[in-house]
């Protein structure tokens, strides 16, 4: 169950990056020796991507918050249906298996509820760097020997990070040099890059559009430190905002959420910079603003849903536009359930704020949906049935226990409902 629980209050930590150990763990396959990862959050993608490797014949050891691999000598070149339909992210397994066993079967992953989230680009990229690809029966095949090339990777909406990490990955062991033009420049994309060259890579240009790879004949192993969540920090910082709360996010990057602190400002949030962390404090009822998702350092497809449910009771009208995935807005008709006026045009919803939310039976699609539902359950009058959890925990840790330690009364159990399919877990 999710309680009204009134303005949050204390200090929280938040935990490694879900959206940076995935290449990270993928890039492991470009050496056979083994490599530590430190801080790394126990979410279930994080768990499937562990599958991943093992079914490639990896060897993977999760202790807490660190994780160890040794690919060894593994002879696997196919990521299954079973697995990569779990998770669209497991497709960056692509770009190192192909670099550094010759040849890879990536299962197509398929459809999304956010909108078309096409391969296009990570394909693109490693024809140009020589490897020959076709598509058989529902698998991605590549194979070649690989060399250095200039690659654009420019898609319909802006730079893909996968797609940058891919192609990165594979050009590591290519002969020759590559530069990768319109290159994402989200810090998971500089920080894969980093843990790269501590593997004996030799990359220029992170955080940057165009990235420099001269490649090298083998990579070993090395130890290396996540970088904290900005998604989370975000989510923690907007659960303050939403509850008129003060919360202070220790361990939060200023840098990593700075589009985010721009628009809590604008809408009259206090947003402070500490050393190592983040204060918010909202004191009185918020203003509209608009919002619309870009590429980094822009405003971040994956809070366009929890700042909805901000916004959803801020005083005027605000429009969110998504230039990412213009589909991503599932989570309107659970809001609008939840007594809030939302009216999607195109690529773009109207919020128009309302003094107050309900708490109802609520369902979360997807899993940014379910942390802008948790939101918006805290600032209701009334007690909120959300399920759906399984998507929550996909990027999330402990949000519980997180929002508990700020006050927030709720609580996960087992709800028998015919609107969940055998009893998945939900908050009641």
């Amino acid at each position: 169950m999710i309680q009204p629980s009134g303005p949050l209050r204390g200090t929280v930590a938040v935990g490694g990056a879900k959206n940076d150990v995935l290449p990270i763990m993928a890039a492991c396959l470009l050496t056979e020796e083994t490599s530590v990862i430190e801080g790394v959050p126990q979410v279930s993608d994080v768990l499937m991507m562990a599958d991943i490797l093992r079914e490639l014949g990896v060897a993977v050891e999760l202790n807490g918050p660190q994780l160890t691999i040794t690919p060894g000598r593994y002879s696997g070149t196919t990521a299954t249906y079973d697995l990569v339909s779990k998770m669209r992210a497991s497709v960056c397994v692509l770009g190192p298996l192909l670099a550094k066993q010759g040849e890879a079967q990536v299962s197509i992953p398929g459809g999304c509820v956010i909108g078309p989230r096409p391969i296009d680009l990570h394909l693109k990229g490693l024809q140009a760097l020589g490897a020959a690809i076709s598509s058989e029966h529902g698998y991605v095949v590549a194979a070649g020997l690989l060399h250095g090339a200039r690659v654009h990777l420019a898609g319909a909406h802006g730079s893909s990070v996968l797609a940058t990490g891919n192609v990165m990955m594979a050009a590591t062991l290519a002969e020759g040099t590559t530069v990768i033009e319109q290159a994402a420049c989200e810090p998971e994309v500089a920080d894969l890059v980093a843990f790269l060259c501590a593997m004996g890579a030799r990359v220029e240009g992170a955080g940057t559009p165009v990235i420099r790879i001269d490649g090298v004949r083998q990579l070993h192993g090395a130890r290396h430190q996540i970088i904290p969540d900005r998604i989370e920090a975000g989510t923690l910082m907007l659960a303050g905002a939403v509850t008129h709360g003060e919360v202070v996010i220790d361990g939060a990057r200023a840098d990593h959420v700075a589009a985010l602190s721009e628009k809590l400002r604008e809408a009259g949030v206090e947003v402070d910079v500490l050393d190592g962390a983040i204060r918010v404090r909202a004191p009185r009822r918020l203003s509209a603003v608009d919002v619309t998702t870009l590429p980094y350092p822009g405003f971040p497809t994956d809070l366009q849903a929890p700042i909805m449910a901000l916004l959803a009771t801020a005083q005027g009208v605000s429009v969110l536009t998504e230039k990412i995935y213009p589909e991503r807005f599932m989570h309107v008709a659970e809001l609008n359930r939840m007594g809030a006026s939302i009216a999607r045009e195109g690529a773009s919803a109207i919020v128009k704020g309302v003094p107050r939310l309900s708490g109802v039976p609520v369902t979360a699609p997807d899993l940014r949906a379910a942390a802008a539902l948790v939101l918006a359950a805290l600032a209701a009058d009334h007690q909120t049935e959300l399920s759906g959890l399984e998507h929550l925990d996909r990027g999330y840790q402990h949000l519980e226990e997180q929002l508990r330690q700020l006050g927030a009364v709720l609580e996960r159990v087992e709800i028998p409902s015919a609107r969940q399919a055998e009893g998945v877990p939900g908050w009641s």
